[in-house]
């Protein structure tokens, strides 16, 4: 299991293909989801957007989200890398990639800690549009 928050555009498939692993023959499913920045929010242009977290307390939160998928989807192995500060639309903000040993665990555990992470996780967004800065609350929308 790896967690990684970082500051640094990532290519998702590079660091998939970078971390999994060919060794681990019990594993035969990986599902994966990776989220971009649009352009547009509340019926507004985005120009730009910053994501801040809570360091220490945020890796927690994302830590306690792949143990408990990875009881209940009986997980092999799980990632997240998770960007922060200022990101440009059209690039990547996150990587979640869940590997077990049939497709429905790994669908399922990728999607629910998807969906953990949006709902729970201590990041906050703020968005640069036309008419200036605004901090988006968390959104519960897919």
């Amino acid at each position: 299991m790896h967690i990684e928050i970082r500051k640094t555009l990532f290519n998702p498939w590079t660091e998939l293909d970078r971390y999994q692993s060919n060794e681990n023959h019990r594993i035969g499913a990986c599902a994966s989801f990776v989220g971009s920045m649009r352009d547009f929010n509340e019926g507004s242009k985005v120009n730009a957007m910053t994501l801040d977290y809570y360091p220490g307390m945020t890796e927690k939160q994302l830590e306690q989200i792949i143990q408990a998928q990875s009881s209940a989807n009986d997980l092999d192995d799980a990632l997240i890398i998770h960007r922060v500060g200022e990101i440009q639309p059209g690039e990547t903000i996150v990587l979640v990639a869940a590997w077990s040993a049939h497709r429905k665990q790994a669908f399922d555990a990728c999607r629910s800690i998807m969906e953990n992470l949006k709902h729970s996780a201590p990041f906050w967004k703020k968005e640069v549009t036309d008419l200036g800065e605004r901090w988006v609350e968390k959104n519960t929308a897919g």
